[in-house]
């Protein structure tokens, strides 16, 4: 019982580490020197993939290695970590690329004030085009809307950004 309760404090903590991860990893890494993949996912995409999308492979490499270790490689408390992780990149599949920009359908319909917190974060996220001057780097946690267009309006930043279906959407 208690190898249980570590196993689900390790994956939780995996879990719940991997939004600061992102958020940290959004802001300087995606916005910072690796603009030159992230530009492609604040354009409008011409196929079913887009540059972006390589981060998904390199945010994958610790979860596996995790996973591995955990099996095989004789540290079974990874185990529960690899998962976690994997279990945040689930998450985020289904929430970024599913839900907010529609790229495969999802069972989720998004009408929840959550759903709508976060999907409204993330278009006011893109409604900035460029490297600099973006709000919200979250993935799964968002600051509340009034704040981040306070901040949009105070960079003189036109709040209409196409919706993910293509049509024109104020914020």
């Amino acid at each position: 019982m208690l190898q249980l309760a570590i196993n689900l404090a390790l994956f939780l903590g995996a879990l719940t580490f991997m939004e600061g991860f992102a958020w940290f990893m959004h802001k300087y890494v995606m916005h910072g020197f690796m603009w030159v993949w992230h530009r492609s996912h604040h354009e409008p995409r011409t196929g079913p993939f887009e540059l972006n999308d390589l981060f998904a492979v390199v945010f994958a490499a610790p979860a596996i290695v995790g996973i591995w270790l955990g099996t095989n490689g004789g540290l079974p408390l990874m185990l529960p970590i690899g998962l976690g992780i994997t279990a945040y990149g689930a998450i985020y599949f289904m929430f970024h690329d599913g839900l907010v920009h529609r790229r495969y359908p999802v069972p989720l319909n998004g009408h929840s004030a959550f759903w709508k917190r976060l999907i409204q974060a993330h278009r006011f996220h893109h409604a900035v085009h460029a490297r600099d001057g973006c709000v919200s780097f979250g993935f799964l946690m968002a600051p509340p809307a009034r704040r981040l267009k306070a901040q949009l309006e105070a960079r003189n930043i036109d709040l209409h950004i196409p919706a993910p279906d293509g049509t024109e959407a104020p914020l």
